[in-house]
């Protein structure tokens, strides 16, 4: 058995906080006691509770600490297989322990794409190594080549459907595809850039590309694509995931859309709700993403789509690439940055501490309503549920140096952020603890 005692305890389904202990038991919350009562004793688990603490139970003193269920990120790389000096299952594994993340769900563009059961399979036992649950999604269409659906059917045992990194084209497949995920249940996810509107991917079309003489990736590539996909998901009631939001147009776009009745979610990265274009001036090839950082007008409305629901998931996309790669010209080198390690800090800086989101909203964005959107366990503090936990300490901040993943790819290095994870716990296991 585990007790954390004493901890102000987040609760995303109830929307709230209150000072408590947490009994685990084979792999389950078996009890949650609010400190106040069983101080007062008006607890039914009050001086009992006290009395019935089995020999052997590690008890963690979680005073000063806030606990919550463990993240769940539903857009992560791990370029296993195919480009492992990268990433693989196992190191991203760890990077996302010490982020605080007991759920993963995996893209699909490995080499071989997770596009067949044996990949797939691949995948799902190398994750059962990590000590945290990981899943994955499968691509749209074979080898990611956005022409013929995959076998849908033979293939539902992935957390959902993706050619992320890809864009699909074609409306009538993107229509089919939504068609037959709806019958399946599962979500599918779009990566929203249209590639006959940009020049140059990675940076926005506009002020900071005209000072380094490019042309860029222009918001319209964006919203073009979100248009359509927000039309199809309200035509054929698929939930459909827009996947890293980047323009406010594709905000209001997909505020329109759930206003309208479609079964539509929005991711928003820590980078997209942190950054804008200026920080490729500084970080040069570290600030260059798929879809872009954009103009501070993006940023903020990104911040109150977050607020308001309209955006209900924080994913970090994940993208580990090596140095040399990143070494290489602005326009030769791979869009994307590591995000599991810095996602909570920066949460808790840009929307918790500027008002945008209360902790039990955040924890809504990046742990209940990913775990509900792919049907996976955790996202509740409840009694019965699985032990899945993240503590962590908010008035502690930390510099950001060097990362547990393989590569070493963030703007964000050299910065000192608040929210230390000192715990993760997955199936009632302790998988990570901060060193001392």
């Amino acid at each position: 058995m585990l007790i954390i005692r004493n901890g102000t305890l987040i609760d995303p389904e109830g929307q709230r906080t209150f000072r408590g202990d947490i009994w685990i038991k084979d792999g389950q919350i078996a009890r949650i006691v609010e400190r106040e009562e069983k101080e007062a004793g008006l607890s039914e688990g009050g001086q009992e509770a006290e009395a019935e603490v089995p020999d052997g139970t590690e008890i963690i003193d979680a005073t000063g600490l806030l606990a919550g269920p463990g993240l769940i990120d539903t857009h992560v790389h791990f370029r296993d297989p195919g480009f492992t000096y990268k990433e693989d299952i196992l190191s991203g594994g760890q990077a996302a322990k010490k982020g605080g993340y007991t759920g993963i769900v995996l893209m699909a563009n490995t080499k071989p794409c997770v596009d067949n059961e044996e990949t797939l399979s691949y995948v799902l036992a190398r994750g059962k190594e990590t000590g945290i649950r990981i899943s994955s999604c499968v691509t749209v269409t074979k080898g990611m080549q956005g022409k013929e659906l995959v076998d849908m059917e033979s293939l539902k045992e992935a957390a959902g459907f993706t050619d992320d990194g890809k864009p699909l084209l074609s409306e009538e497949l993107v229509e089919e595809a939504m068609r037959r995920a709806h019958a399946l249940g599962k979500p599918i996810s779009f990566h929203e850039e249209n590639p006959a509107f940009i020049k140059n991917n990675g940076i926005n079309e506009g002020k900071v590309a005209e000072a380094l003489g490019i042309k860029g990736s222009p918001r319209d590539a964006e919203i073009d694509l979100i248009r359509r996909d927000t039309a199809l998901a309200l035509k054929t009631g698929a939930k459909v995931v827009i996947q890293h939001i980047s323009t406010k147009e594709g905000v209001e776009l997909v505020r329109k859309a759930k206003a309208a009745g479609a079964d539509i979610h929005a991711e928003a990265t820590p980078h997209h709700f942190t950054l804008t274009e200026e920080a490729v001036l500084e970080k040069g090839t570290l600030a260059k993403m798929n879809p872009p950082l954009r103009e501070e007008e993006d940023r903020k409305a990104i911040c109150r789509g977050l607020s308001d629901g309209t955006i209900d998931l924080i994913a970090t996309d994940h993208a580990p690439h090596s140095r040399d790669e990143k070494k290489k010209p602005l326009t030769e080198a791979p869009s994307g940055i590591l995000g599991l390690e810095t996602a909570l800090p920066l949460a808790i800086r840009e929307l918790v501490r500027k008002g945008y989101l209360t902790y039990p909203q955040l924890f809504e964005r990046m742990s209940l309503a990913p775990a509900k959107l792919y049907q996976l366990p955790g996202g509740r503090l409840q009694e019965g549920e699985v032990a899945d936990l993240v503590l962590f300490k908010d008035t502690e901040n930390f510099r950001v140096e060097r990362f547990l993943s393989k590569s070493q790819n963030s703007p964000f290095i050299g910065e000192t952020l608040p929210g230390v994870v000192k715990m993760t716990i997955c199936g009632g296991s302790i998988v990570y603890r901060e060193e001392a």
